[in-house]
């Protein structure tokens, strides 16, 4: 059995104290320290984890194979360049910088390295997500597929726009559904600096369509997906982790009555388990040289980038 995978944690904000309560308990890891910028914050936390805090992060790459990044997106370029000089395996959560251009040279400078890095764009690991994946490789017959997904507005981000907190999941779930993408339109509206709704339509090299609605201005928080499909429509929904399918049966008529359409809808079980255990042991896998395709990687990214700002540029009218 291949020993763990020694592991730091640097940032402990909500998404880095769901890393730390999953790496905790994950046989596969072996979390040596966690760091955060405000020391007494990381140190409350990691002490009440039983986990060694650190002040100084370059010095304690040395006794680690691998690090998680969860610290605010602006500061993910400096702990990006910090760990290449050190592991070989970097899991960044996305986005991997707030711009595009920042993202390409991050992208390019773990190349450089030959350092394994996966982004974490989590709802790849959705156990919906990935059923429907299945469903719709499945089909032949895709038209479009429509994504919504709203949040209200949290005091934490304060240095993302709704497009990089919230649309760039659905954003690469399009690309991992459906492909490349060829043309992008986007109307938005701002409250205050930053854009808080966003809706864009993707156009699909194989012809398929993705919309996409993105929003911080609501207090109804919803994750949904549906697809449809010539010979079947899709309905995903994320938060409750289902999925149903509907279909046309057939052509009935009653005497008296006129010709109607009949149908039928299946619920489909979904295997109950917590996307971010699933994305965290694909990382470990990775580190171990067992690369999945699903897994996205620096080039994945980059890609959900450079749709965000084509549809930033097509909002607001400037890159």
């Amino acid at each position: 059995m291949a020993k763990p995978v020694r592991i730091g944690l640097i940032g402990l904000g909500r998404m880095g104290q769901n890393h730390l309560r999953v790496l905790s308990l994950l046989a596969a890891a072996d979390l040596r320290w966690v760091h955060d910028l405000d020391t007494a914050h990381g140190t409350a936390i990691a002490g009440a984890a039983g986990v060694r805090h650190v002040d100084d992060v370059a010095a304690a790459l040395g006794e680690v194979e691998a690090v998680v990044i969860a610290s605010p997106t602006t500061t993910h370029e400096h702990f990006i360049r910090l760990a290449v000089e050190h592991v070989g395996h970097v899991f960044i959560e996305k986005p991997i910088t707030e711009r595009l251009a920042s993202s390409i040279a991050m992208r390019d400078l773990v190349r450089a390295h030959d350092v394994h890095m996966q982004v974490g764009l989590i709802e790849r690991f959705n156990p919906a997500v990935v059923l429907m994946k299945q469903l719709l490789d499945r089909s032949e017959q895709v038209v479009s597929v429509d994504f919504v997904r709203t949040n209200k507005i949290s005091a934490r981000i304060t240095d993302v726009d709704v497009v990089t907190d919230l649309m760039i999941h659905d954003i690469d779930l399009a690309l991992h559904l459906n492909g490349p993408i060829t043309l992008v339109t986007a109307h938005g509206i701002a409250e205050g600096p930053m854009i808080d709704y966003a809706a864009a339509l993707l156009t699909h090299a194989n012809g398929r369509f993705s919309r996409i609605q993105a929003s911080r201005i609501t207090d109804k928080k919803m994750r949904t997906i549906q697809a449809t499909c010539k010979d079947m429509f899709v309905d995903c929904e994320l938060l409750r982790k289902e999925v149903t399918i509907s279909r046309h049966t057939g052509l009935e008529q009653r005497p008296g009555e006129p010709y109607r359409i009949t149908k039928s809808e299946e619920a489909i079980e979904v295997q109950p388990r917590e996307a971010l255990q699933l994305e965290l042991l694909a990382f470990l896998a990775g580190c171990r040289g067992q690369l999945s395709v699903d897994a996205p990687d620096a080039d994945a990214g980059v890609a959900a980038m450079e749709v965000c700002e084509q549809v930033l540029t097509s909002i607001l009218g400037t890159a």
